[in-house]
This record gives structure tokens, sequence and C-alpha cells, in this order.
């Protein structure tokens, strides 16, 4: 999801640029119920019309945009061109100040995100995919190139155009005890409006108002996933 924030502000040459969902106010996280919040966000699956439709019109610039690579061309007709890309979401600081979300706005602003999370730009879904097809590791940086055009996202790239710092604590799968003595359900009840409440499954939709933002904010942008936005794994707990 980083990289593809990237991407959509790189690739100014497709033809009609889809606007990003950028429309969508960060108060849809803590709207009720919980399921709008899910049917707004989420995109559409294309259709098998749409997928051949696309494939179709792309074809005539199939050449250009992978320099005549017949292999690149395969792969990007038959797995990368039915990708669903996803509208990036932002978040309206403005709005967590006029909610007196104070504390939410501090704490992004803390760890750097605000640059990051407020990113906007068209999307161009296409060349997206392009970016994607010739997507490959060199040493730690990722390397590709769309159009005849070379691209190497390092660590410096990541500095100037997000603003992200590359320190901290590593957040691993299952934390491995990357923050000692963490324990899941316990911080979780700590999150909770209801700290009584029995605690069967660790959801977004029981907790404070300051950690449900904080919550939505991590599974919908900083560590994105196609679904089940509104469960919390470890790792979820561990970034809130």
């Amino acid at each position: 999801m980083l990289y593809y924030k990237i991407c959509c502000n790189c690739f100014l040459s497709q033809k009609q640029p889809i606007e990003p969902s950028l429309a969508i106010s960060l108060s849809l996280f803590v709207c009720e119920p919980l399921s709008l919040f899910s049917a707004v966000m989420e995109s559409t699956p294309p259709t098998s019309k749409m997928i051949k439709t696309r494939v179709v019109r792309s074809g005539g610039r199939l050449e250009g945009w992978f320099s005549g690579d017949n292999e690149l061309i395969e792969r990007y007709r038959f797995e990368t061109s039915i990708k669903v890309i996803n509208n990036p979401k932002v978040v309206s600081f403005d709005w967590l100040k006029c909610q007196n979300l104070d504390n939410v706005r501090r704490l992004l602003k803390d760890q750097f995100l605000k640059r990051f999370l407020e990113m906007k730009g068209n999307i161009y879904p296409d060349l997206i995919r392009v970016f994607y097809t010739n997507l490959k590791f060199e040493g730690n940086n990722l390397v590709s190139h769309v159009k005849g055009v070379d691209m190497e996202i390092t660590h410096g790239v990541w500095a100037t155009v997000t603003g992200l710092k590359y320190a901290g604590l590593r957040i691993n799968k299952g934390n491995l005890g990357v923050v000692e003595d963490f324990n899941k359900v316990q911080y979780y009840k700590i999150c909770l409006k209801n700290q009584q409440a029995q605690v069967r499954t660790c959801s977004v939709g029981g907790l404070k108002l300051d950690e449900r933002v904080l919550a939505l904010i991590v599974t919908w942008i900083l560590t994105p996933r196609g679904s089940n936005h509104s469960v919390l794994t470890e790792e979820d707990l561990v970034y809130i």
C-alpha cells in the first residue's frame, strides 16, 4: 500500500485518470453501524466484462508500456490486469481537529505520519499494474520500469516523498517480543468503552473513540488488507 501511494503520484501519462476517494470523510471511521463503513470503503470487485474490457482497451498500448517485452505483456494480460486497484484512503487532520480528536492528531504527528496520511493525487490503474508487473527487488530497494522509464524506490525516496522515518521498533507478525510482556486481550480490554465486557474477538466496534479511529487508520491505510478491517490482530493492537 505504501509503495502504491507513491506510484499513484508518479504515473502521469495514462489517459483519463481516476479521482481517488478523497471525499470520503474520516467521519465514516466512527459512524454506526460499522457495516456501513465497510460497505462504503471497500472497492467493488470487477466483473468478467470489466476485466475483458480493460484488457482489450490496453492492448494497443502494451508494446509501449513494456518496451516490446512479450513475456511481460503476457504476464500483464493474464495476471496483473485482473488485479483490483483500491482507491487510497486519506485522513483529514482538519476534521480530527474539528471533532476534538486532539490526542489522535498528536499521536499521528509524533509518528511523522501526517504527510503520508494526507497524500492526494490522481490514480492511473493500468500504469500501476504495469509497475507491479515489472516489480523486483535489488538488494533492499524496489526496482521497476514503466514505458521505458526506470524507477528505484530506496529509503531516501521514502524519506523525501512520504516523510516516513526509517527508524523505531520493527513490528513482526505475532509481535515476537518486540513489545515486552504485551498481552493482546489485556490491552484490548483497556481500550474498550466497557472494560467489564466479555471478550470473544478483538473487534473495532467496542473501542473507545480515540482507539477506534486509530484502529481503522491502521487496518485501512497503514497495514491495509482486503477484508476483516473490524477484527484486530496482535500486530494491529501493538501499532495502536
